[in-house]
């Protein structure tokens, strides 16, 4: 496996080719991986739904959802949340303020298309009809719960989730192998969700296929709309993820294992031919 320090300096370079990305690529990768995290988003909802202990199946759900971010790592796509660990690169003088920016407004904006896709798709396919319609009762369920929320509370879940999902990305390029980054990336994915934390790219699934659900199932969901949704959760979970993915572990990451480290002051050297593939990009 990769040592700590040879995780950090390779993601100087990834911060780099993350950045060089196209803006027609950062969105379109960026549509996948919101795709992957809302397949997430209904399989979780479904897995648990018709478990009366509530533990038992928020765990059910919490072991089906890493799913999601399995599929973003292996299968190639830009995650914003993940894409928090930029500022790795940016803190290391290797990429800019608007670089790290634009890479984050266009994948977000990839990710908002690609999770109300499957809000859409899941509720117009009948997918709530699933358990004689008990599904779509715990699909507006979940948004609900996301809407009554305080702004520092919906802050606060935003900032201990995006640690564990930094961690999981962090820990999934220890792994040289493919099964080391599913078992590493598991855990951190699995607590998150276990213990109720936001995810920004998440509970877009999740607010947008509990608003429509309500509509279409005429299901009483008093306070639940686009501007709650909007203002109340994804504006603050926001806001957390990004403290506590760059600000946290990015930002802490790099004072332990780059900031001062003789020798490593530049980022690793490449092949002349990675180089090139990087620049295509």
């Amino acid at each position: 496996m990769h040592s700590p320090l040879e995780i950090a300096k390779n993601f100087i370079e990834i911060g780099m080719h993350k950045v060089r990305l196209s803006a027609y690529k950062m969105l379109i990768l960026g549509i996948f991986a919101g795709i992957f995290i809302g397949f997430a988003g209904i399989a979780a909802t479904t897995a648990g739904a018709t478990i009366e202990n509530p533990s038992v199946s928020r765990l059910v759900s919490a072991c089906v959802f890493p799913a999601g971010m399995a599929m973003v790592l292996v299968a190639g796509s830009e995650l914003f949340t993940g894409n928090n660990l930029i500022i790795i690169a940016l803190l290391s003088g290797e990429v800019t303020v608007f670089q790290m920016l634009k890479n984050w407004f266009f994948v977000f904006a990839g990710n908002f298309i690609g999770a109300t896709f499957v809000a859409v798709m899941v509720v117009y396919g009948r997918v709530p009809d699933l358990f004689g319609g008990f599904l779509a009762e715990k699909v507006v369920a979940a948004a609900m719960s996301r809407v009554q929320q305080s702004f520092p509370e919906a802050f606060i879940k935003g900032i201990m989730c995006n640690i564990l999902v930094c961690i999981a990305v962090w820990a999934a390029f220890a792994a040289k192998k493919v099964s080391g980054k599913l078992l590493m990336s598991f855990w951190p994915v699995m607590l998150f969700v276990l213990c109720g934390f936001e995810h920004s790219i998440a509970d877009i699934y999740f607010g947008v296929a509990g608003i429509l659900t309500a509509h279409e199932y005429g299901i009483a969901a008093e306070g639940l709309n686009f501007g709650s949704f909007l203002l109340l959760n994804l504006l603050p979970v926001t806001l957390g993820n990004i403290v506590g993915g760059a600000g946290i572990v990015g930002c802490g990451y790099y004072a332990m294992y780059l900031q001062h480290t003789p020798g490593f002051e530049q980022p690793i050297e490449k092949e002349q031919e990675e180089i090139d593939v990087a620049e295509e990009y």
